[in-house]
């Protein structure tokens, strides 16, 4: 037998050249060489089918393969094409050699490989002869004198026999590599496909694959990102875009009401009101617009979120009228002893929730008698205290709100001033009746 070890295979293995020894006549008992045990049905020596008798013959990741007279350890991934049993060596009831029956063959003076044609040697070609031991998967090269026999792609020769490459040691494929009998092929991870060289692997966009996003679709290195349009945001499948109710997060977006609509918001104002900018809610005046429906004899006054038609002549006996807005007591009446000499009309809109203390009107004298002491206070209208008077100086006071109030209502406020002149040594009065109005919302 012969030895040879296969260090790639990391595995070293004997090669008998025969499967089957015939014992010699001397022999008084039946003895065969390592690998083979007797057979005493065919009387010669049996291979032994180390990979079935020996537990666990090849550790790891090593596959057992039976060979003549030893076994062989190799990768899992590799593939053996088995060569056919060789023929058998003579029995006792054949010939041997040198025996009479052995036919003669014709002297051959060329080297062996060569024959005699004419006075000189040609070669002799064994593949065409069929005079070669290449197995069948294999392929025989004639060569000078002998031959060859070689493996298909993709397998090498261990001995006679053809065993797989693992072409995925070599690192051929970029991502992965699946090996095969007699080849290999790559694959790519997801998001990525094989490129012309069947071995590279190139980035797939998938954006324009089809990808699923909703709205936008940003192609990246191996994947993809799915992104909204403003107003949206990424579901959980990071897929889906869902409409954000911007209006659930704060109150503060809009001075009134918050109107969430897909993709964004706005912002709407009562009625009386009309939109300032985006957000803030500003009063409509009517009174400018033409949009009320005062009649003749009557005034427009704007307030907040609304309007009001009054009177032009608001005097009431034993009052006159002088102007549009002044009403004057004569003194010739008894009645007016004890009434302010004249009463202004005035009217005013304040927003609800106003912050307190709070200066809203200024009352001014328009005429002062030399020497004259003035005071202010309100004369009537404040039943539940809301409002205060603060003298500013002797001819000048300050409406003060001492209270938050909130609307919509009226107030009718009499402010007087009270004039105490050194001649002659009596009081006289004047009034302004201010009309305050108190809008329904702060703004």
């Amino acid at each position: 037998m012969r030895g040879v070890c296969v260090s790639i295979l990391c595995a070293c293995v004997f090669l008998h050249s025969s499967v089957s020894q015939p014992p010699t006549e001397s022999d008084t008992y039946t003895e065969c060489t390592d690998g083979y045990q007797w057979d005493p049905l065919t009387q010669h020596c049996r291979d032994i089918n180390e990979c079935e008798t020996i537990p666990e013959a090849c550790k790891g990741e090593m596959k057992c393969f039976n060979h003549y007279g030893g076994y062989l350890c190799l990768p899992r991934s590799a593939s053996v094409i088995p060569a056919p049993d060789p023929p058998s060596q003579p029995g006792p009831s054949q010939p041997g050699p040198g025996l009479e029956n052995t036919p003669r063959e014709p002297f051959n003076p060329c080297t062996l490989g060569y024959e005699p044609q004419g006075d000189s040697c040609v070669d002799v070609n064994e593949c065409e002869r069929n005079e070669h031991d290449c197995q069948p998967s294999q392929h025989c090269i004639n060569t000078p004198g002998t031959f060859t026999c070689q493996c298909p792609d993709g397998y090498r020769k261990v001995g006679t026999e053809c065993i797989d490459i693992d072409e995925c040691r070599y690192r051929y494929c970029q991502h992965r590599c699946v090996n095969v009998p007699g080849s290999f092929s790559c694959q790519c991870e997801p998001g990525f496909q094989l490129a012309s060289n069947n071995r590279s692997c190139i980035d797939v966009n998938e954006c324009d694959m089809g990808a699923p996003c909703q709205q936008r679709c940003y192609n990246t290195y191996g994947t993809f990102l799915c992104r909204c349009d403003q107003g949206y945001e990424l579901g959980p499948d990071g897929f889906a875009c869902n409409d954000i109710d911007e209006c659930s997060y704060t109150s503060y977006l809009c001075q009134f009401q918050c109107v969430n609509e897909p993709g964004k918001f706005s912002c709407q104002c009562p009625g009386g009101y009309q939109l300032l900018g985006t957000r803030l809610c500003q009063d409509i005046n009517e009174c400018e617009t033409g949009e009320h429906q005062c009649t003749e004899g009557q005034m427009c006054v704007n307030i907040h979120g609304a309007y009001q038609c009054v009177f032009t002549n608001r005097c009431q006996d034993p009052y006159v009228q002088v102007s549009d807005n002044r009403c004057v007591c004569p003194a010739t009446e008894s009645a007016c002893r004890d009434l302010p000499y004249s009463i202004v009309h005035r009217y005013m809109s304040i927003t609800s929730e106003r912050s307190v203390p709070s200066d809203i009107f200024q009352i001014q004298a328009t005429s002062v008698y030399p020497g004259a002491y003035n005071t202010f206070r309100i004369r009537s209208g404040d039943d539940n205290g809301d409002f205060y008077i603060r003298q500013i100086n002797n001819v000048s006071a300050m409406l003060v709100l001492s209270r938050a109030v909130t609307g919509p209502q009226e107030y009718i406020l009499d402010l007087e001033m009270v004039s105490v002149n050194p001649l002659p040594s009596y009081p006289t009065s004047a009034a302004l009746r201010l009309s305050i109005y108190v809008g329904p919302y702060a703004f």
